[in-house]
Parts: structure tokens; C-alpha cells; sequence
């Protein structure tokens, strides 16, 4: 588990617990204030390094360019003039090759270093000056009230008043520096996932230019390379024809290797990996043994042996054959394997694995195998629970008629549920739509009266009104689980598992959504709503926390991974039954203390999410319209190293009407600060704030009542 959130409400509350926190989230940053200046260390290292190697290539192509190929006689042959002048433009390549990792190394200290200090000293540093001041109010805050308790009781009440408004206003100012060092702390710790990563990817992406640029130098001398690789297969053919003798006995053994090979005690020998057990957790390896069967003994010997450290790995087995089994695939996630069985070892059954099917044939007629038989298992269909949400039919009449019109009319409005309807008018269409008497009245697909947006931002306001979110207050920290560890193909068993734990009509209703969404996002070309910006958009509509903290915040982004790998697989996740044969999900109450984290793709070819473009502002009627300061969309931070991908360019999608916010993969930290700020001027006015939902995101809305002192 991460870091714990630090609450604003606990620095009013001071406690222990409180300040273990806080220490967590110090020690952490001067772990990577530490790691920083490491890698900066590392990095200075690495540009003298790269000097060195250039300057050692220097000298490498000087000393090939001076070579001369001293011939015999007193004329050189053609090869050996072509040799001659390839190996001097080869030379000529590492030289122009050289120049270029200069250019590389020079730009490592502005794209790398200079980031990199300038992060360590401007946001680390104020940092550490903020814990000093943060440490010194708290002395200076328990040492008066230390004194001021001391007091004593019989002197002047003037006093003693002025003594007391003197420790409430220090009070009153160390909260106040509480909540800013609380503030800066957790803003640091987001800040540093994109303030850190992006000079590395400028680092990288200059290397890359680097290697591009020499695969370019080496097609422009291809011509050359080519005339040396002739050369030298013609100075090879001379020297092979004195080896005749040996190359037809060679020639020989390779036409008829059966032919050839050595009388053996043995019926059959070879190498095989034979499959060692360990006790749980560690699973099971396999480890390559040189093996050798004697059919008339039945005998078996197998040798451990690894070729690349070169010898033994341990003592050989013999065992006596009972019988051999071929493996299905079916059965064991490895190809060419069969089970051999030892009759002076009851119950011991060892697996084997040959190195093509071939061999496996060979060892098989040798063991006297035979095939498996395995009988077929019938999937258990997964019991749903019934529903705790209750959704009746006049629910499913409004999310049909919605979505027909949406499809009907809309389905390539640019901006789709990304752009909101005024709020008046969508009001009047949900209690028109949820009355009984109207409901059938209102005609969506025909009528002009009510527009997309406006239909779109009541279907959204439909799924807010629930007294329950649509996939449920129980299972939403079971959802949010996969989406922050395993690999992609676990997250969507996982999820495929948990949707149909859902009560039925839960189900039913996140069926017919999510089918739509999908309808929407093939059309993202048309209208720019790609997976990630619907997931964007619906990730707070159909899950919500129970309880609505800093923590859940910090969830947000992976509500919206939910939402994408539902639209992503919908036909499996819905269609299907979920495999049972598959273990079940982690739920949030069975979890280790260390979930493992989540796996970067790399390791496994990470899908690339689109940046999604979601527009957070409300369309509102000219008289209730405020004057709002029109900001810019930020720039990518990928558009100053290559051109983004037709995909990408997509999703960003036109600029919205007051407010644009540029949210990368879920976006969780413009979302926290701005709520962070909000919870910070609510704290220090005194004021209680409640959570309410915005028409395309949750919004910290303050309470128009003030509490006491």
C-alpha cells in the first residue's frame, strides 16, 4: 500500500497517528531527494563517459583510416583496392557518427540535469524550508500553551484574557501553517511523477534522435558495406578451397548425421527439461537434464546439467519405468512434454519436456508412451447476488429513450458527453422524462425542442440521482482493485468476474450503457470521444465512494480504467460468462498488505491510452453565466519531442466554452489540487463543505452555512 492521504481535518486533530503520516511523507521525499541527486551524480558520470567513448572512437577511425592493406607481389588486386577505400569511409561514417553523440551529450545537461537540479532545489528545497517552519511553529505552538497553562488562576482577569486571545491567534496560526505544510506535501508528492519523468523522456527522446540519425549515416553508406561484405567473401572462398578434404567430410555428416552417429548403450539419450516442484509459494522450475533410457532395464538416468555454467548442477538420478504419458497443452501451459512414471517410486511422477515434438516421438516409441485421457469439465455458472440498488422500469424507459435519440441524432456531435447542456433546461427534461404522465409524451428523436447535449447531460444526471451508484457501493473498492495491479488480461478477468457479481438489474442497465458507449467511442473520428474521454466522463458517474475523502480523490483515475476496460470488453464481459477456472479477483478486504504494483507494460507491450480532453464546465443561461477567465489547454508535454499520432491528436477534440483541461491517462492531479485548494479555503473560513456532483466530474460545492467558532 502507498502513502496514506494526509486529511485537512487532522491538523486541527494534531494526533499521533497524524504526525506519523506526515513523517511517512518526509522520509519519502528525502528518498527521492536522495535518489535525485544520485542520478544527477549519475548522469554527470554518464555525459564524461560518453566523451571518453567518443573520443575513443575518434581514435578508432583515425587508426582505421590510416590502415593499408599491404599486399604480396607488386600489384594489389581489386578487392584489396576496394578494401582499401571501404575501410576509409567507414572511417569517414564513425567520424560524422561522433559528432552527433557530441551534440547528444551537450543537450543531456539542458534536457536532463539542469531539470532535474532545478526541481531538487526550487520544489524539494521549499519543501524542506516549509518542514523547518512547520517544526519550529509546532515548538514554539505546545511551548506557549505549555506556559499559558501555568498561569495562575489569581491574576487579573485583564490578564488572563489577554493571555488567552494571545494563544487562540497563535493557535489560529499554526493551523493555518499546519494546512499549508499538509498542502505542499501531498502536492509534491504528485508533482514529481511528471516533474521528474518528463526530463527523462526529453533524455530519451534525444537519444533516440541520436540513433536515428546514425541509422540514416549508415543507409547513406550502405553502398560501401556492401562492396566490403563482396570482398570479403572472396578472400573467404580462397582460403576454404585448401580445406576441401575437411569440408567434405564435414559435407558427409551433415547429409546423413543418423548415419554417423555413435554406437551407444542406450536406447535412447538426449537432453530434456524435467519439471522440479517446490512447495508453495515458489511454484515450480524447470531444469534441463542429460538423460539416458535402457529399455530392457527399464533403467532411467538422469544427469543435471547447464551448458552455460558448464558442468554439473547437482548428483544424478536413477529411477526404474513404470509407464509414459503424453501431455496435452490442454493440460500443462508447455509444449512437447509427457509424464514418466517411477515403478520403484509409488506415487512419483516426473514431467518432461523435449525440445521439438520430433524428439518428443523419439522419446515416446523408446518409453513405450501412450496417450492421456482427460475427461471434460463443465463450467459452473457464477451466482449473482441480488441486487441491494433497486431500478425500476421507468429507469430502463429513460435510459432507452436517451440512448435511441442519442444514436438517432447525435452519435457524431463532436464533443459528445463531453459537452453539457443548460442546466435549467436538463432539469426540465429529467422530471418530464421521470414522470409517468409525460414520460411518453416526450419524443427525443423527432422533437427539435430538446437538444443532444441537453439529452446526453440527462442521461448523466438519470445515473447521478441514483440512491446507489450503478455499480454499487459494496463492490466499488473491489473494482478499483485490478485496476491498480496485475497485468492488463487480469484486470479484465477481474472485472469480467466482478460485473457479474452486480445484482441483476444493475447489470442489465450497465449492459445497455456500456454497449452504447462502445457504439460511441467507434465513432470517435466523427464526434473525439475515445475510450479514455468517455472513461473520463463516466468513470464518477457509475462509481462513487460511500465516503467521499482526500483517499477517494486520489481514486478517481482508476474509475476511469474501470470504465475503459468495460467499454474496451464489452462483448466478453457481457456476453460471457466469467471463466471459472480462473482464480477470483482480489476484493479489497482480502488484499495483502503490499499489493503488487502495477505492471508498466513494458514488460508486456503496454497499450497506449489516448489523451483524453474533458471539459468540466457547466453551459449555463445568460443571466446565470459568470465572468470567468478564459485559460488556454495546456500543451502535451510529448509535442515538443515528436509529432502526436492521429489517435492522440483526436481525442484532445475542440476547445470547450469557458474551460478546458488537458487530463493525461485519468489526469488525478489537476483533479486534487483544485479540490485540495477548495477543502483548504473551507477549512480556514470555519465553514462545513459537502460533496456534490457536477454535471461531468465531482465538485466540492461549500455549505452556505457557517458553523460555530
Amino acid at each position: 500500500m502507498g502513502l496514506q492521504p494526509l486529511e485537512f481535518s487532522d491538523c486541527y486533530l494534531d494526533s499521533p497517528w497524524f504526525r506519523e503520516r506526515i513523517r511517512a511523507h518526509e522520509a519519502e521525499l528525502e528518498r527521492t531527494n536522495k535518489f535525485i541527486k544520485e542520478l544527477i551524480k549519475d548522469g554527470k558520470n554518464l555525459i564524461a563517459a560518453t566523451k571518453s567513448l567518443s573520443a575513443a572512437q575518434r581514435k578508432f577511425a583515425h587508426s582505421l583510416r590510416d590502415f593499408k592493406f599491404e599486399f604480396i607481389g607488386d600489384a594489389e588486386t581489386d578487392d584489396e583496392r576496394c578494401i582499401d577505400a571501404s575501410l576509409r569511409e567507414f572511417s569517414n561514417f564513425l567520424k560524422n557518427l561522433e559528432e552527433q553523440r557530441e551534440i547528444m551529450a551537450l543537450s543531456v545537461t539542458e534536457t536532463l540535469i539542469k531539470p532535474l537540479e532545478k526541481f531538487r532545489k526550487e520544489q524539494l528545497g521549499a519543501v524542506k524550508e516549509e518542514k523547518k517552519k512547520f517544526d519550529k511553529e509546532t515548538e514554539k505552538n505546545y511551548s506557549l500553551i505549555d506556559k499559558h497553562l501555568n498561569l495562575s488562576a489569581k491574576k487579573k482577569d485583564s490578564h488572563l484574557q489577554e493571555a488567552d486571545i494571545q494563544v487562540e491567534q497563535n493557535r489560529q496560526h499554526f493551523y493555518e501553517l499546519s494546512l499549508e505544510y499538509v498542502c505542499k506535501l501531498q502536492e509534491i508528492q504528485e508533482r514529481k511523477k511528471f516533474e521528474f519523468v518528463e526530463p527523462m523522456l526529453s533524455f530519451f527522446q534525444g537519444m533516440f534522435t541520436f540513433y536515428h540519425q546514425g541509422h540514416e549515416l549508415a543507409k547513406d553508406f550502405n553502398h560501401y558495406k556492401m562492396e566490403l561484405q563482396i570482398n570479403i567473401q572472396n578472400t573467404r572462398n580462397r582460403f576454404e578451397g585448401t580445406r576441401s578434404e575437411v569440408e567434405e567430410l564435414m559435407n558427409k555428416i551433415r547429409q546423413n548425421p543418423k548415419d554417423h552417429k555413435r554406437a551407444s548403450q542406450f536406447t535412447a539419450e538426449g537432453y530434456l527439461y524435467v519439471q522440479e516442484k517446490r512447495p508453495p509459494p515458489f511454484g515450480s522450475s524447470w531444469v534441463k537434464h542429460y538423460c539416458m533410457y535402457r529399455k530392457a532395464a527399464k533403467k532411467f538416468n538422469i544427469i543435471p546439467f547447464e551448458h552455460r555454467s558448464g558442468g554439473k548442477l547437482g548428483d544424478g538420478e536413477v529411477f526404474f519405468l513404470k509407464e509414459c504419458i503424453r501431455r496435452h497443452t490442454d493440460s500443462i501451459d508447455r509444449r512437447f512434454c509427457f509424464d514418466v512414471e517411477a515403478a520403484d517410486r509409488p506415487g512419483v511422477s516426473l514431467t518432461m519436456q523435449a525440445f521439438s515434438e520430433e524428439e518428443r516421438k523419439q522419446w515416446l516409441e523408446a518409453l513405450g508412451g501412450k496417450e492421456a485421457l482427460f475427461p471434460s469439465f463443465n463450467r459452473a455458472i457464477i451466482p449473482r447476488p441480488e441486487g441491494s440498488a433497486q431500478l425500476d422500469k421507468m429507469g430502463f424507459t429513460i435510459l432507452r429513450k436517451c440512448i435511441s435519440a442519442v444514436e438517432t441524432r447525435g452519435i457524431n456531435d463532436q464533443g459528445l458527453y463531453r459537452v453539457v447542456g443548460v442546466s435549467s433546461k436538463v432539469q426540465r427534461l429529467l422530471s418530464m422524462l421521470m414522470d409517468v404522465k409525460t414520460c411518453n409524451e416526450v419524443d427525443l428523436e423527432n422533437s427539435i425542442d430538446w437538444e443532444v447535449k441537453t439529452i446526453t447531460s440527462a442521461l448523466k444526471q438519470y445515473l447521478r440521482s441514483l440512491p446507489e451508484p450503478l455499480m454499487t457501493y459494496e463492490l466499488h473498492g473491489d473494482f478499483i482493485v485490478p485496476a491498480k495491479s496485475g497485468s492488463p488480461e487480469s484486470r479484465v478477468n477481474a472485472i469480467h468476474f466482478l460485473v457479474h457479481k452486480l445484482p441483476e438489474k444493475n447489470k442489465e442497465m450497465l449492459d445497455i450503457l456500456v454497449k452504447h458507449l462502445t457504439n460511441v467511442s467507434n465513432h470517435s473520428k466523427q464526434n473525439l470521444m475515445t475510450v479514455a474521454n468517455l472513461g473520463v466522463v463516466f468513470g464518477p458517474t457509475l462509481m462513487r465512494p460511500q465516503e467521499e475523502t482526500v483517499a477517494a480523490i486520489m481514486d478517481l483515475k482508476f474509475q476511469n480504467i474501470v470504465v475503459e476496460i468495460l467499454i474496451e470488453n464489452h462483448e466478453k464481459i457481457f456476453r460471457t460468462l466469467p471463466d471459472t477456472t480462473l482464480p477470483e479477483p482480489v476484493t479489497l478486504s482480502a488484499s495483502p498488505p503490499n499489493a503488487p504494483p502495477r505492471q508498466s507494460k513494458r514488460q508486456g507491450q503496454r497499450t497506449k491510452r489516448p489523451v483524453a480532453v474533458y471539459n468540466l464546465c457547466i453551459e449555463l443561461e445568460d443571466g446565470d453565466r459568470p465572468n470567468l477567465p478564459k485559460e488556454d489547454t495546456p500543451p502535451s508535454s510529448l509535442d515538443s519531442f515528436s509529432s502526436p499520432s492521429p489517435k492522440a491528436a483526436a481525442a484532445h477534440g475542440p476547445p470547450g466554452p469557458d474551460k478546458n483541461h488537458l487530463l493525461a491517462d485519468g489526469g488525478t492531479f489537476g483533479d486534487w489540487a483544485s479540490t485540495a485548494a477548495n477543502l483548504k479555503r473551507t477549512w480556514l473560513a470555519g465553514r462545513d463543505f459537502e460533496w456534490q456532483e457536477g454535471p461531468d466530474s465531482t465538485e466540492l460545492r461549500q455549505a452556505s452555512v457557517a458553523t460555530g467558532p
